[in-house]
């Protein structure tokens, strides 16, 4: 997280395109759909598939995946608490950049705790947030361990939200 203290010389530039002349363009409406769920619960693999489906309707679509921003925004940040809800704070602003350019941004995020979430759903307009909770056995998602982490957790190597 940054130690750069709030400068008070900074302030937000409107742009004289506004979101809906972008959706207006684009044809649809700007969205986040937040998608979360334990670990192997199937979030990138939906997000994939909503991706797709959306994609050959000719709507514009951009997926933010947990361990793809955390290859590089989030690559600086642990798996500690504090930085997990850095974690989720940065994907959501990324998130809301996203559908104020009018695209739908699927997130595809673990995000255990809900004030995480709802911290994300305030930074849009009401109704541009819709969260998805991908309701799947625990029993299943250890079946599945596509990364290992259940194995891991077991064993004690690693401890906190899977």
């Amino acid at each position: 997280m940054s130690t750069i203290e709030k400068s008070s010389n900074i302030v937000w530039h409107e742009c004289s395109i506004r979101k809906q002349d972008r959706e207006e363009l684009l044809q649809q409406k700007g969205c986040v759909i937040w998608i979360t769920g334990l670990s192997g619960s199937g979030k990138s693999t939906l997000a994939s598939a909503l991706s797709s489906s959306l994609h050959s309707r000719g709507k514009l679509t951009y997926v933010l995946d947990g361990d793809n921003v955390r290859h590089g925004l989030n690559q600086d940040l642990t798996f500690g608490e504090e930085d997990r809800v850095e974690n989720i704070r940065r994907v959501g602003e990324v998130a809301k950049l996203f559908a104020d350019a009018g695209i739908i941004c699927i997130v595809s995020l673990i995000s255990p705790y809900r004030k995480d979430r709802d911290a994300c759903r305030a930074m849009l307009p009401k109704g541009d947030f819709i969260e998805i909770f991908m309701d799947v056995p625990l029993q299943l998602c250890e079946a599945r361990d596509p990364k290992g982490l259940y194995k891991l957790a077991r064993a004690g190597k690693i401890k906190g939200n899977v």
